[in-house]
């Protein structure tokens, strides 16, 4: 039985294939039309799912869609009758959209799939579930436990804010829910307004930004903002914010609460920014440390699922985990809506269906999330070599040394192998890559080949067996989402100067022996890499550890600001082209900057809206 997930209409629109329990296949939209967080149907996603499963729509049992549009209509009309006349010009100015996006939604999915899927019986075969129940079934269905709690926090699906489900086999069952307008992610989400990001797509900026502030304004969120309970249910006081019936996140209370109006986009960064995004970190690890202790509590379980948007805070993931209360936790790694159409179509086949669920074995069911396209080499070769790409074809062994001493010397490398990514972050597949022990190596990227702010941290992928050597972490963190500190015998210590610094002018001072991958607060967001999921990404930190004794590089995502992940050959060769990357690897492609045809260098940085 195969079992099309999809989600769409919102952001991060993408698709998931489900074949008999096994996920077959996953994709967001953006990567194919290099528009970020691409909202549109997925026709781009669905048809690479349906190619990697050999199969046409004529092999589709069923279509799942990750919410349920009425009801989300249902709370936005309720949201503002409940508060009129409070809002009436946004009320105004949205209902034609309303209309034509939200109630009529289920109309439009039915016709997008009618377009694109000929033949399929929509009205028969079209199921949906609830945003939060697709979530937690991303999660659960996914993990590698048979029992969990299961909590899923985002911004708001229909109604549900933060939600509790309990899975046991083939079954998940949603216990508790908050709901809008109360909301853990919309609070977030209204920091990042306020600090100058943009909402649904800056809040991971506001996370690398707090280690730089004090969280001096933590105590008045929780005096003025948020009633907080101690088992971490909260309700929030709605005259600070005007996300419920206005056309921003917060209003002239609230900037009267911080003093001030909302920083501007692109505007200089101050140590004002840095302290709230450091209070809102601090509340946000505050609500998610007091709901899982609760809820570990309450149910005696060992094991703990998170999903939705917020648990893409990988710092209060890092802060769950030394608590120490759950035994095991485990964190989808498309969190966020996209992993929604994978969820979905996973709750349609147990839930829907009753099927019988299987056993992972020990690990979870998403194979290092590595769920998107892959090239054969003759494509990748005919490609390139379309794109005007000069390059050498290498063995495995030959391709694996020269790039690991390319990293060794310092370089940027461009690095495209195998399947593409499932979710927000590249763990080896669609990444640039660095020297962790380089002084210089986190400036140069953010400046020279990200094109993004300098402040933002760079994550160290570190072979699996080797993690606990150089972080304060044992155990497994394959999808980037778990923050661990640099270990005590790694770190340097600062100068009585360097500690007087204040903010991002501790951004320069070297915190440890890879300085390109410690955060000001000797942090690191951590990817374990595993031989039994990427062998090759293995292979190369191995051979990067042979030359040098460090098991460590930075890995970053396959992109510049405000660009999606590179999914093509001739996406990489672009990139690599317009960015200061020195050596390109593409399969057995090996390309080096200076060998190129300097005509094809592009402005690659304004090719792309910022983020």
């Amino acid at each position: 039985m195969r079992i099309l997930g999809l989600s769409a209409f919102y952001h991060d629109s993408a698709a998931a294939l489900v074949e008999d329990g096994r996920i077959v296949a996953a994709a967001q939209e953006e990567r194919f039309t290099r528009k970020k967080h691409d909202a549109a149907f997925p026709k781009n996603a669905v048809d690479y799912c349906l190619k990697s499963a050999g199969v046409d729509v004529g092999g589709i049992d069923y279509v799942a869609f990750y919410d349920k549009p009425f009801l989300k209509f249902e709370r936005l009309l309720e949201t503002y009758v409940a508060l009129a006349p409070r809002g009436f010009r946004s009320f105004q100015m949205a209902m034609p959209v309303w209309l034509r996006e939200k109630l009529f939604q289920k109309s439009l999915l039915k016709k997008e799939i009618g377009a694109h899927l000929k033949g399929f019986d929509a009205e028969k075969n079209l199921l949906f579930a609830e945003h939060h129940q697709s979530h937690a079934a991303s999660a659960f269905f996914a993990s590698p436990f048979d029992d969990a709690v299961v909590l899923t926090m985002d911004g708001v699906g229909e109604w549900a804010t933060t939600s509790v489900g309990h899975g046991h086999g083939n079954r998940l069952e949603m216990t508790k829910e908050i709901h809008f307008p109360h909301s853990i992610g919309l609070l977030y989400s209204a920091f990042t307004y306020y600090t100058g990001f943009k909402v649904n797509a800056g809040e991971y900026k506001v996370m690398g930004l707090a280690p730089y502030g004090e969280p001096k304004y933590a105590q008045t969120i929780l005096d003025n903002l948020i009633d907080l309970k101690d088992d971490g249910s909260f309700r929030l006081d709605l005259s600070y914010f005007d996300y419920c019936t206005g056309l921003r996140m917060t209003n002239s209370k609230f900037d009267a609460l911080f003093g001030g109006p909302p920083r501007k986009a692109e505007d200089r960064l101050t140590q004002r920014e840095m302290d709230l995004a450091a209070s809102v970190q601090k509340v946000t690890e505050d609500i998610v440390l007091r709901l899982t202790r609760s809820l570990q509590a309450e149910t005696g379980s060992p094991n703990l699922c998170l999903a939705g948007g917020v648990a893409l805070n990988c710092v209060a993931n890092g802060k769950v985990l030394r608590d120490g209360r759950f035994k095991n936790i485990w964190v989808q790694p498309a969190a966020g809506d996209a992993g929604g159409a994978l969820g979905a179509a996973l709750n349609a086949y147990y839930q829907f269906q009753d099927k019988p669920r299987r056993a992972n074995g020990g690990s979870d069911a998403m194979a290092g999330s590595y769920l998107g396209p892959s090239y054969e080499q003759a494509d990748i070769e005919a490609r390139l070599t379309k794109a005007g790409a000069r390059f050498t074809v290498l063995s495995d062994g030959e391709l694996i040394a020269k790039t690991a001493q390319a990293l060794a010397d310092g370089l940027a490398v461009g690095w495209f192998q195998g399947r593409m990514e499932f979710g927000p972050r590249a763990l080896g597949g669609r990444s640039i890559l660095g020297d962790a022990r380089s002084p210089a190596m986190q400036s140069v990227l953010n400046l020279k080949v990200k094109y993004r702010e300098s402040f933002r941290p760079f994550a160290p992928a570190v072979l699996r067996e080797d993690v606990a050597d150089w972080f304060e972490l044992d155990g497994d963190s394959p999808y980037m989402l778990m923050v661990a500190d640099v270990v005590e015998q790694r770190r340097k210590a600062m100068t009585a100067e360097q500690e007087k610094l204040f903010g991002i002018e501790k951004l320069n001072v070297p915190r440890s022996e890879i300085p390109a991958v410690t955060h000001v607060d000797y942090s690191a967001r951590i990817q374990t890499v595993h031989k039994e999921t990427n062998p090759r990404f293995h292979a190369l930190i191995s051979a990067f550890k042979t030359r040098t004794g460090c098991p460590v590089i930075v890995n970053t995502s396959f992109n510049v600001r405000g660009e999606p992940i590179v999914c093509l050959p001739e996406d990489a060769f672009r990139c690599f082209m317009g960015t200061e990357i020195e050596v390109l690897t593409v399969g057995n492609c090996y390309l080096r900057k200076e060998d190129q045809d300097p005509s094809l260098k592009q402005d690659y940085k304004g090719s792309f809206e910022l983020d």
